[in-house]
């Protein structure tokens, strides 16, 4: 018994000094409580589940969308651990601005010029199958050996502001074991850790975001203004189902003044 009680005791401790530090659980191991749960929806997601106390986004899903959580955040910092299976490709978004069904009709093959077609063209109805895209700044997840993504270049890679910004260096673990990751967000200024080294460090306003942005999604198009205008709003904090398995857990974060 007191093996039990010292135990109960470490446990509360532990959750009364994180309750100090200002951290807040965003996933308790077992339930989807502090996620917009896309199980629940008309027609049901099945994209993700819960298993061996993890968020997981399951490959093969008929519709293709990231978990967003509830609550919505402006300035924070976000912990979690992740894994990914062998070739999949992931990513944890914020300053989120926009997200949607991808349209089906849409008269170009690119993918970009899809996304931009997209949100000016809403699909009306939640579809059976499909994928809905999220509008926002990616802390890319990767197994950057496996993955073609991989071989872009280094903005592409685990610990990557996606497309805009790569890690220093590679510190991932293999792939299979979790890695731990950190993200600050406070204004305009971002800070991506990775296994506890501090892989990018940037603006998301930057010269170099801007043009990146630009690059990639045309200037002057809907996704490239919704970016670079950067409302700094409350968002939520989504984690992306990009068509591999992938698990999240030990997920927390805190609100920065």
């Amino acid at each position: 018994m007191k093996l039990i009680w010292y135990l109960w005791a470490g446990v509360a401790a532990a959750g009364a000094c994180q309750a100090q530090s200002g951290w807040v659980s965003l996933f308790d191991g077992k339930s989807m409580g502090g996620w917009d749960d896309p199980r629940l929806k008309n027609p049901p997601g099945d994209g993700w589940t819960i298993e061996d106390g993890c968020l997981k986004a399951k490959a093969g899903a008929r519709i293709t969308e990231d978990l967003f959580s509830k609550n919505l955040f402006r300035d924070f910092e976000l912990a979690w651990e992740w894994k990914v299976a062998p070739g999949a490709n992931s990513g944890v978004k914020y300053r989120i601005q926009d997200h949607g069904f991808l349209a089906q009709n849409a008269p170009t093959k690119r993918f970009e010029d899809l996304v931009n077609f997209s949100m000016q063209n809403r699909v009306a109805e939640r579809p059976e199958h499909g994928q809905d895209y999220v509008i926002g700044f990616e802390y890319q997840l990767l197994d950057n050996v496996r993955n073609a993504d991989g071989r872009v270049g280094a903005s592409h890679q685990a610990g990557a502001l996606y497309d805009i910004a790569g890690p220093a260096k590679d510190v991932t673990r293999p792939v299979g074991e979790f890695n731990e990751s950190r993200l600050v967000v406070k204004g305009n200024h971002v800070e991506h850790w990775l296994n506890g080294v501090k892989v990018v460090e940037t603006d998301l306003d930057s010269p170099l975001a801007a043009e990146r942005i630009a690059h990639r999604w045309g200037a002057g198009t809907t996704v490239t203004m919704d970016l670079t205008k950067l409302p700094r709003k409350d968002c939520p904090i989504s984690l992306q189902n990009h068509g591999g398995d992938t698990w999240f857990r030990n997920i927390k974060v805190r609100r920065l003044e």
